[in-house]
């Protein structure tokens, strides 16, 4: 959730906090006894027990660089006067070290793209791994009625045996190319260029995109909003063989008019993800697939005044966070950790991202 967004208004809220606290919205109970959410989750409400609240996760950055950074690759040395990733992402990492299921799968894919405060694919990326361990960007809208994604499908009259034709007549030019060019972008797009004509060739790739064979009840029931019809897509990607797929949704950065700006955003996030996590429980998925939900940092526990700009709003908080996760062996059904009353600081159980990675590495 790119921009930042409020544990206070998702899932650990303080009704018994000073009213410029506790914020606008009331907590609701869930399927689980002592598990509450925000009024604006009713849908995850009903699937409590698929997934765990961690509520004591910091890294004391309140910068979205360094936050962003922090929470993909857990290091510092990133800030906004140096925006620039030193290390790579963890989707990054898992695709170096487990490499892809099939030939004509991503190891690691972003729908619909990789971003990080605008950066792309920022601090998502290989680095020093190389740029070959980027994830592969669909691009488009899973969302549109239409939706294709770049370098998957064929273009209009071009078959495969005419792109065995194509291929040949590359394979020439790039000969003469390398002699010219050893750098390790050129070996980079060069990998780019062979995974896509996997994907194009193989029926696995093709299939796995194709959102619009999953029947219309299904694609409802996650929203047909980006963010919805994205996770949808995510799962495709991990059924037909990704390893690691990320799923963008920006606009938290709310230090004004918090209130429109959650009442457009939660009920998206509430259809996406109670469904993703029904959907590979029904599947028989959920037991070998780890959800992950979290943003670069938080947002402050006490509401401004609206900057001058609008209605109140929360401002950069990195002191004090939530990890959603549910699956790959995660136990569903808890809490792990509390901060104080006015959801300033971790109180039980304090979490560091380097131990959430661990969680995660474990977990894979």
């Amino acid at each position: 959730l790119d921009g930042g967004p409020s544990h206070m208004d998702l899932y650990d809220m303080k009704p018994d906090a000073p009213v410029e606290y506790r914020g606008i919205w009331n907590p609701i109970s869930t399927n689980v006894p002592g598990i509450q959410v925000t009024e604006l989750f009713p849908r995850q409400a009903k699937v409590a027990d698929k997934f765990a609240i961690l509520r004591s996760l910091s890294h004391d950055t309140g910068d979205h660089f360094g936050g962003s950074h922090r929470m993909l690759t857990t290091k510092g040395g990133v800030s906004g006067a140096n925006r620039e990733a030193q290390f790579p992402g963890i989707g990054a990492v898992v695709a170096h070290q487990a490499g892809p299921r099939f030939p004509d799968m991503p190891a690691y894919a972003s729908v619909p793209y990789a971003s990080s405060v605008g950066l792309r694919p920022g601090h998502f990326g290989g680095h020093f791994l190389g740029s070959s361990y980027n994830p592969f960007e669909t691009g488009g809208n899973p969302n549109a009625a239409k939706f294709t994604v770049r370098n998957v499908s064929l273009t209009s009259g071009l078959t495969v045996e005419r792109l065995d034709d194509r291929v040949s007549l590359h394979g020439n030019l790039d000969r003469i190319s390398r002699e010219i060019d050893r750098r390790q972008s050129f070996d980079a797009l060069d990998k780019f260029e062979q995974d896509a004509l996997e994907m194009v060739t193989g029926p696995r790739g093709r299939d796995a995109f194709a959102i619009d064979k999953e029947d219309d009840k299904l694609r409802d029931e996650y929203g047909r909003h980006t963010f919805g019809q994205s996770c949808l897509l995510a799962r495709r990607l991990v059924e037909f063989g990704s390893r690691f797929v990320t799923v963008h949704y920006g606009g938290w950065d709310s230090h004004w008019d918090l209130q429109d700006r959650m009442e457009k955003n939660l009920p998206q996030v509430d259809s996406a993800v109670a469904s993703l996590l029904t959907d590979l429980d029904q599947r028989g998925m959920l037991e070998s697939t780890l959800v992950i939900l979290c943003g670069e940092f938080s947002r402050t526990p006490r509401m401004n005044d609206g900057s001058g700009r609008g209605t109140p709003g929360r401002d950069h908080w990195g002191n004090s966070m939530f990890t959603l996760l549910a699956g790959g062996g995660i136990r569903g059904g808890q809490i792990y950790g509390s901060t104080d009353s006015k959801g300033e600081r971790p109180r039980e159980h304090p979490v560091s991202v380097d131990n959430l990675h661990a969680t995660i590495y474990k977990s894979l």
